[in-house]
């Protein structure tokens, strides 16, 4: 985080789209291997795998690490405030203001990934004015690609991201949100 780049404020609860994305809690701990212990998650996303109570406890706390950082913020998607049924991440990079989600397998077919990237882009706009938000995504990733066109994005010309992650090569496609004028 640069000198210039405000930090993130200690609590964060947004609201839209009929969902609320609220800070993780302690009191979350135990939902969460049910949310993120997945082969899903596992081969799409950098989240541990498996994921178990020492997980949680690392990934609470990394998120509010990154927080305090001013890097990143992950919120819980509750539909109500209450049971987390994944996450949404706001992350600032040098690449630009990246969004990210994953969604509980059970909790999965309702549009809460799509919903709450919108919820989460609208916050980058008005709150942190940003021109651009951005998904980095594996085009065989399907279901992510179909979060993607569902939310606006549109695929941008730029140079693909190769990389590895749990000794697994990966190609990301970067998608774009332009603020609406």
């Amino acid at each position: 985080m640069s000198s210039t780049t405000p930090p993130f404020p200690d609590r964060i609860e947004l609201s839209g789209e009929g969902l609320v994305l609220r800070d993780w809690t302690e009191s979350d701990l135990a939902a969460m291997p049910d949310l993120f212990d997945h082969p899903d998650i596992a081969y799409w996303t950098p989240i541990a795998s498996p994921f178990d109570a020492e997980a949680a406890r690392a990934r609470l706390d990394r998120a509010r690490r990154l927080r305090a950082e001013g890097t990143a913020v992950v919120l819980a998607i509750t539909v109500d405030g209450g049971a987390p049924l994944g996450e949404a991440m706001l992350r600032r990079a040098p690449e630009g203001t990246e969004l990210g989600y994953a969604v509980g397998p059970a909790h999965r077919g309702q549009a809460l990934a799509a919903r709450a990237v919108r919820v989460m882009a609208a916050h980058a706009f008005e709150e942190l004015g940003v021109d651009q938000v951005i998904l980095e995504l594996e085009a065989e990733n399907a279901p992510s690609v179909a979060v993607a066109v569902a939310s606006g994005f549109h695929l941008l010309d730029v140079p693909l991201i190769e990389g590895e992650e749990k000794g697994r090569p990966y190609v990301l496609q970067t998608w774009g949100l332009t603020r609406p004028s």
